[in-house]
């Protein structure tokens, strides 16, 4: 007599089934918010952060053109004595000036490396979508029947695969009744 198979723990494969499910359920949004972040991030620096630094720049272009004006014209009403308060202004104008124009430079950068940099990460995230969506439903559907079939087997019936089915089709010979229900025997 061949030795029966020992299946001793179903509640721990159904418990690995319902928190592979879980862990779908919350992995495939978390994975879709990466790609809707990088998109956001895209569309932040291209149109909201270079628009924001060019208009800083010609804003703070405009006020040192202004301490630059109120500086000449207190050199030209002073006969050549500006004041310290002038001066200070068209410092501190150009030092702004500095820093817009370094920061529109630095989001040209990040426009023109973001892609190079982020789209490797972006394809792994997306492989990952892949078999999240294919492979691991696949897997649930594996265990689905695994669970069936060994349940099955576990309470003595035949296991609930078309193969041990048609197997056992194959060996069992045909009663009279069931030939003629198929319509071999008139």
């Amino acid at each position: 007599m061949p030795q029966q198979a020992r299946v001793t723990s179903l509640e721990a494969l159904s418990a690995f089934r319902a928190y592979l499910i879980v862990y779908l359920g919350q992995a495939r949004p978390a994975l879709e918010e990466i790609g809707a972040d990088v998109l956001r991030t895209r569309l932040w620096i291209e149109n909201d952060q270079r628009a924001h630094w060019e208009g800083q720049l010609r804003r703070c272009t405009k006020e040192l053109e202004q301490a630059q004006e109120a500086l000449f014209s207190a050199r030209l009403s002073q006969l050549g004595h500006e004041t310290a308060a002038q001066q200070m202004a068209v410092h501190r104008a150009k030092r702004t000036v500095e820093e817009a124009q370094m920061k529109l430079r630095l989001v040209k950068k990040w426009q023109r490396e973001f892609d190079g940099r982020v789209q490797p990460l972006v394809k792994q995230v997306e492989k990952l979508h892949t078999v999240f969506s294919n492979d691991m439903v696949q897997a649930v559907t594996f265990l689905t029947k695994a669970i069936n079939t060994l349940a099955a087997y576990s309470q003595g019936g035949s296991p609930a695969s078309p193969v041990a089915a048609a197997l056992q089709d194959a060996v069992r010979p045909e009663s009279p009744e069931s030939a003629t229900e198929k319509g071999e025997l008139k």
